[in-house]
């Protein structure tokens, strides 16, 4: 039975795991205190253990506009570095396209992303990594799975598709 696992990196990473029915097995926020670099390493490897060699992932793309660039990159880099060392496949989803694909817009808000994804789905969550992470999960299920998409929902999955 495929996972779907998207992954919202971030100092405090939302992690969603869905069944190919789009059931949640698992979302969590994933967190570590302390100081860098054994703190991002710990986050790295906790998410890293997470995720199964036969899971389907998508991670979100790097936001530019954050004043934390240089800790979020290397959490967003030290994921993917892992993923690929394990030889696990991933898509890479820009904020705009997770934003579109909730039926949102690409350029809304992280609340107005919360209730249009309850409104499609019926998943909340008090964290956004969390909400964020659950449509990652619901793009690359919707790219294997005979899943019934909007307009603006096909079109996203077309330009992950190149």
């Amino acid at each position: 039975m495929p996972r779907y696992v998207g992954i919202d990196p971030s100092t405090k990473t939302g992690l969603v795991v869905l069944d190919e029915d789009g059931e949640v097995w698992e979302a969590r926020e994933l967190e570590r205190i302390g100081e860098n670099p054994e703190r991002m390493h710990d986050l790295i490897c906790q998410v890293g253990q997470l995720i199964q060699p036969e899971d389907r992932v998508a991670i979100e793309g790097f936001g530019f506009a954050s004043q934390r660039g240089f800790e979020l990159g290397g959490i967003g880099w030290g994921i993917r570095l892992n993923l690929y060392a394990r030889d696990i496949r991933y898509i890479e989803v820009a904020p705009s396209q997770l934003k579109k694909f909730t039926g949102a817009g690409g350029t809304a808000a992280k609340e107005v992303v919360a209730v249009e994804t309850y409104k499609r789905w019926g998943f909340q969550h008090k964290s956004n990594n969390v909400t964020d992470a659950f449509v990652l999960a619901q793009i690359v299920r919707a790219m294997d799975e005979p899943v019934k998409l909007l307009k603006v929902q096909q079109e996203v999955i077309q330009k992950l598709r190149g």
